[in-house]
């Protein structure tokens, strides 16, 4: 399949896919959809930034414009908040008039819009496990008329320990159903999940899952500790698109936003810490714009996709070699190119190794000396007219600072 309009879909659903911009499917996309279409089960694993959503949103819309019924026709869970708004954002804007909207059901924000939702006669549910597992047991949702169940990011939800929430909802739901599973990994525990609820399911497996995409570019920087900082403030400068930057801890996320806005970059930040709401600013200003820079633990390395993110930074290094793959696969998304860069010190030349054999990769080693000069400090002018030495001192929000000089 080379474009969507090849599809044995409605010419509503091509519309809404033209209107959106989507002409060419990704692998995965060309491999899924049709066998979703056919009603069978489908077991898909892809590198991460493929087009997965895509892949199950499109049958899901065609069974529901087919077959116009009342009650939720479909149910997709998803490890992540962040990773459930996005789907939900994606099928909202894929829909159009002809489909109601969808239902997001995750912990953290408000319950009584969620269950309007459900109440107004959503027809598709995107939940993280623990929430809808609450719904359940309160009889506040039933899926007595679903068709269709995804499991999406199937081995991150099992590595957060949702498998036993899993398995309850499961338990509930019809057992004459359409099951998809996407992953991007075919672990043990996934492959018995598999076995015990899809039937006879289509396997698909699309490139290696523990590489990179081919269209990113992968590149390291060996650096002392005390100039790490400024080597990656020269590669936010050299950057001029979106750059997403990779922390260890939230300790670490905190203090390194909080010293890139001190220096004139506009950054947010998403750590475990931040609640839903801070979590949701800092990653709608980045999408729209606001903030050039987003600096993130590993929470952000799946579950999240912002468009024509140009460069991914790491500036500690992963603890486990996946979360390499994950962070990477944050650009270069649906066959655009990208950039990955890691920031390592002359201690970390064997784990930097190691991470590469793990993955049978080669990073591309850099020299600093061809990145631009860090942006220099403004020196600052204190109320005696005095040029203060550079420091850590910033203008508060409002604040206005009157240099007296002399006349």
């Amino acid at each position: 399949m080379q474009n969507f309009s090849e599809l044995q879909i409605s010419n509503y659903t091509k519309e809404r896919l033209a209107s959106a911009r989507f002409s060419t499917p990704t692998p995965v996309q060309a491999a899924a959809i049709p066998q979703a279409l056919a009603g069978k089960d489908v077991l898909a694993t892809a590198q991460t930034g493929t087009g997965k959503t895509l892949a199950f949103l499109i049958p899901i819309m065609e069974q529901m414009l087919q077959k116009v019924t009342p009650g939720i026709a479909a149910l997709v869970l998803v490890p992540t908040r962040e990773l459930a708004m996005q789907v939900v954002d994606q099928y909202n804007a894929l829909r159009g008039k002809q489909l109601s909207p969808a239902a997001l059901v995750v912990g953290g924000l408000p319950e009584a819009k969620q269950l309007n939702a459900i109440r107004d006669g959503a027809r598709l549910v995107v939940a993280t496990p623990g929430r809808l597992e609450d719904y359940l047991g309160r009889k506040l949702i039933n899926f007595r008329a679903l068709r269709v169940l995804v499991l999406d990011e199937a081995d991150r939800m099992l590595d957060m320990g949702f498998l036993p929430s899993i398995r309850r909802i499961a338990a509930v739901l019809p057992k004459e159903r359409q099951t998809m599973c996407f992953s991007a990994t075919l672990e043990a525990s996934v492959a018995h999940l598999v076995h015990d609820y899809m039937r006879n399911p289509v396997r698909l497996a699309l490139g290696s899952t523990l590489k990179p995409v081919e269209s990113v570019r992968i590149q390291a920087f060996e650096v002392s500790g005390d100039r790490k900082l400024e080597v990656l403030q020269r590669l936010l400068i050299k950057e001029t698109g979106r750059c997403l930057v990779f922390t260890r801890t939230k300790r670490g996320t905190e203090k390194l936003a909080n010293n890139l806005n001190r220096e004139g970059f506009a950054a947010a930040m998403i750590h475990g810490d931040r609640s839903q709401s801070q979590r949701t600013a800092a990653l709608t200003g980045f999408q729209q714009g606001r903030y050039r820079v987003l600096v993130a633990t590993d929470l952000a390395s799946r579950g999240i996709h912002v468009q024509d993110i140009a460069h991914v930074i790491n500036y500690d290094l992963p603890e486990i070699a996946e979360n390499f793959i994950h962070r990477v696969g944050r650009t270069g998304r649906a066959g655009k190119s990208g950039l990955a860069s890691t920031l390592f010190g002359r201690d970390q030349r064997t784990e930097l190794l190691q991470l590469e054999r793990t993955l049978g990769i080669r990073m591309e080693r850099m020299a600093d000396k061809d990145l631009p000069p860090a942006r220099p400090e403004r020196p600052k002018i204190n109320m005696d007219g005095i040029v203060a030495p550079p420091g850590r001192m910033s203008r508060l929000p409002g604040e206005i600072l009157q240099a007296h000089l002399p006349s």
